[in-house]
Formats: C-alpha cells, sequence, structure tokens
C-alpha cells in the first residue's frame, strides 16, 4: 500500500447492464469511495472484477483462470456482501467463499526461484475454514501443480489432517502453502499455536539458501500493531532450495487501503458463517526482498 496512492483500488461490474466503475479512494492515501459504489450497485448486484496494484510493477489482478485444482474459471467476490465502518466511513471487505479467487500469472517484480521473498496478508480472524486452501501469495504461473517449493503462499484456517499440518489446539492458524502440504513448522506435528484476534495480520517470509533452508511465520493483532514469531526454523525436506515462479494467486484483497486504519478503528460486520475456501481479506502484499529493497505496498 502507498501512503501517496490516489488511484483506483478495485473494479466492480453490475448485474443490471454489465457496466463497470472503478472504485477509487476519496483522497490521496484515504478511504476507498464506498458511497461511489453504493450509488452505482444500487438496485442491482455487484461482483469485483478486478483489483488494482498500487506499485509500479502493474501486477493487477483478474478473475483467477481454470487450473489444475478448480477446472472452471473462479467466480468473483460479492461487491457488497461485508459492509465495514472504519473511522466511520463506509466500506467493503472482499468475502470469499468456495470457488472464488482472483490471479496475474504474468508479473514483474514478484520473487522466483529461490529468491527471498516476505508475503502478508490482513484478513478476518474468524471467517475461515478448516479446508484447503484460503491462500495469497506466490504460485505456478501454468495455475498446476508443479510439485513441492513451487508455491510460497500464506494461509489463514483451521485444515488439520493428511498434508494440512495445522499446529497445537483446535485453530485457526497460519501457515504456509508450499505446494503439496500446509506447513506450520518444518515438521508435520507443528505445535504451532492458535491466534485468535478480530482482525489477523499473517505473515511468512522465506530466505533463499541451500536446504535445510530457512523461513518464519510472525502473526498479530492487525488492530493493535506487533507481530508474533510463530515459526522460525528450517524448511520441511524437499522445500530447499525452493522453485518459486512468480505468478500471483489470491483471495486477498485491499478495500481498507491501510493497516494503520484498521487498527485505529472499530469495525462491524455481520454474522459469518464458515464455507468450502472462505475468507475475508482486506490487504494484502508480495515483497520479493532480492529484487526490490522496499516492500511493494
Amino acid at each position: 500500500m502507498y501512503r501517496g496512492y490516489s488511484g483506483a483500488l478495485y473494479q466492480v461490474q453490475r448485474s443490471a447492464d454489465n457496466s463497470t466503475m472503478d472504485v477509487k479512494v476519496l483522497s490521496e492515501g484515504g478511504y476507498a469511495d464506498a458511497k461511489a459504489q453504493d450509488a452505482f450497485c444500487a438496485a442491482t448486484h455487484c461482483v469485483i472484477t478486478a483489483i488494482y496494484d498500487q506499485s509500479p510493477m502493474g501486477n493487477h489482478l483478474a478473475i483467477a483462470p481454470p487450473g489444475g485444482a478448480h477446472r472452471e474459471r473462479d467466480a468473483p467476490v460479492n461487491a457488497t456482501a461485508d459492509p465495514l465502518t472504519i473511522g466511520g466511513h463506509r466500506a467493503y471487505s472482499a468475502y470469499f467463499e468456495g470457488g472464488m479467487g482472483y490471479r496475474r500469472d504474468k508479473t514483474r517484480g514478484v520473487a522466483t526461484g529461490d529468491e527471498a521473498e516476505t508475503v502478508y496478508m490482513v484478513t478476518s480472524g474468524t471467517h475461515y475454514n478448516d479446508r484447503c486452501c484460503f491462500d495469497y501469495g506466490n504460485a505456478e504461473v501454468n495455475n498446476l501443480d508443479d510439485g513441492a517449493g513451487t508455491m510460497e503462499a500464506v494461509y489463514f484456517g483451521n485444515a488439520k489432517g493428511g498434508l494440512n499440518h495445522g499446529g497445537a489446539g483446535k485453530g485457526p492458524w497460519i501457515m504456509a502453502d508450499m505446494e503439496n502440504a500446509l506447513w506450520g513448522a518444518d515438521q508435520v506435528q507443528s505445535n504451532e499455536l492458535s491466534i485468535h484476534h478480530e482482525f489477523v495480520t499473517a505473515m511468512i517470509k522465506g530466505d533463499a539458501g541451500e536446504a535445510p533452508g530457512h523461513w518464519a511465520i510472525k502473526g498479530g493483532d492487525a488492530q493493535a500493531g506487533g507481530l508474533t514469531v510463530l515459526w522460525d526454523g528450517p524448511r520441511a525436506p524437499r522445500y530447499a532450495p525452493m522453485k518459486k515462479q512468480a505468478q500471483i494467486c489470491t483471495a486477498a484483497l485491499q478495500l481498507c487501503t491501510s493497516a494503520r486504519e484498521l487498527r485505529t478503528s472499530a469495525a462491524s460486520r455481520p454474522h459469518l458463517g464458515r464455507v468450502s475456501a472462505a475468507s475475508r481479506l482486506y490487504l494484502g502484499c508480495i515483497s520479493a526482498v532480492s529484487r526490490l529493497r522496499r516492500a511493494r505496498c
């Protein structure tokens, strides 16, 4: 995210006539113009069709194409399903349910191969499920499973069992999807602590290096600031060196315009159920630190 950004945040499309509108900020570095969105979507249904990258890289996200795990084009999220009040301003989250997602296969400035990378998101701490996988991060450019180490994405939920290596208690946990498994440590029994906040900052940091490699998980209350280290150590066997491909896969969306606003504001929202592959995401960023000496958001 950029404090001086004054452009469009995302695009909505209404069902009445299939026309589209870019939702911009009210002022430089400010809140999303939800009032304009409400007027455009009045008496009809709106979905989000594009998510705009604020950086010079131009990694804008579109509705995800078919892939190996989902043979049909993904569905877009409902643009008005989850209204919030942030600092007295109306805004919307991206309310993800089963089969919804966004991707960009051709990117600029995103880590490839074994380059170091940090990925984080701000998401709802109460809307999640026990399935694989609500992810945001670096994935395969062909939308297929290319084997261990070809993804590096942050996950939030309480998936446990099989290839989903949830931690202690009942979850939810922050984990890394590195393809073919969700990891909370370098082994199946991670004992990673659950994390419980209304809004969660979830982060994974992946370093470069030959086996055993090194990576970390951090998380915390997005409204309070500060992160707790939940894992800091070697990668799981077969996951170093990494083989990242620099595609951005996401169920992540920045509608609240900054983590600072989440920290300083109370948010009101409807009751949230648990559904397959569902979550709500407010802010996401990938920083390819080996190429860019500052975060891309």
